[in-house]
């Protein structure tokens, strides 16, 4: 398999490029990218430090990296200009194109993407955060009322990260409960959870991709057994059928699809966007 380096740079986080980069890396099959990220490129000296950087690993290699730019500010983009790099510059890529038909021009200011720009969205994700951290694996109970989702399904079926993810990106108040081998054995959804049946929406996974992440997580006892898991996955399906509580197959989605298709087949508004 072919191995190529490939960097990111940016005059701010570097998050934009790798976001972008990445998406376009996982359209060709049979290479392996080293990756390495450059933030806060925000300088001449650290634009030279970079572009040394990136020539000796072409020299290192002997092929040349292959180089996602998100620098934004006219200086730092004009002295970017690697002699061994393949550059993909996203801005340059795009921005004429804006340009021309707003009939305007661009800022080229750093830091609009992911900076402070506008407290009040800032402010929303940190509230919809808190929520979820506070509402997390049916720690409390008693908030549901704000939930915009409550994810529920059996234990380690990446109902967490999905919430974090919603809070964080979205703005949405997600809480979490997982359904207890108690629960499970007498497929009576939880009195709390009938409360709230509208706004439950349920997490499955394949036996031997959740096997696997509980072996990680606790290997001991029956917790990663396959018996057990067997039965903890079917036990959760047929009571999100009995209840009509829609749910998704977590085993083969990042928790960016998760979120996606949660939000989309609810219909929950994003409070904000990334």
């Amino acid at each position: 398999m072919t191995r190529r380096t490939v960097f990111f740079v940016s005059d701010q986080t570097g998050v934009t490029a790798e976001t972008l980069g990445h998406s376009l890396l996982t359209q060709f099959d049979g290479y392996e990218f080293d990756l390495v990220t450059l933030p806060f490129l925000d300088t001449l000296d650290k634009i030279q430090g970079a572009v040394e950087q990136i020539e000796q690993r072409a020299e290192e290699q002997g092929v040349a990296p292959i180089i996602f730019s998100t620098l934004v500010q006219d200086e730092l983009r004009q002295a970017f200009h690697p002699q061994q790099g393949r550059l993909i510059d996203f801005f340059d890529s795009y921005l004429p194109v804006l340009e021309r038909e707003l009939h305007a021009k661009s800022s080229h200011k750093a830091g609009q993407a992911h900076g402070l720009v506008d407290a009040s969205r800032y402010d929303q994700r940190m509230d919809a955060t808190n929520y979820a951290l506070n509402n997390d694996d049916g720690a409390r109970t008693n908030d549901y009322a704000r939930a915009d989702i409550i994810l529920t399904g059996v234990s380690r079926s990446g109902k967490t990260p999905t919430c974090l993810y919603l809070a964080l990106s979205y703005g949405v108040f997600a809480a979490n409960y997982p359904l207890s081998e108690d629960e499970l054995e007498s497929g009576q959804l939880p009195l709390i959870l009938q409360e709230y049946k509208d706004k439950l929406y349920g997490l499955t996974i394949a036996a031997n991709r959740l096997q696997q992440i509980r072996r990680e997580r606790r290997a001991t006892g029956s917790y990663a057994t396959m018996p057990q898991i067997s039965f903890e996955i079917r036990a959760a399906e047929a009571m999100f059928r009995r209840y009509k509580i829609p749910y998704v197959d977590a085993t083969r989605s990042s928790i960016e699809e998760l979120a996606s298709t949660i939000l989309v087949n609810t219909g929950i508004e994003r409070r904000v966007r990334p």
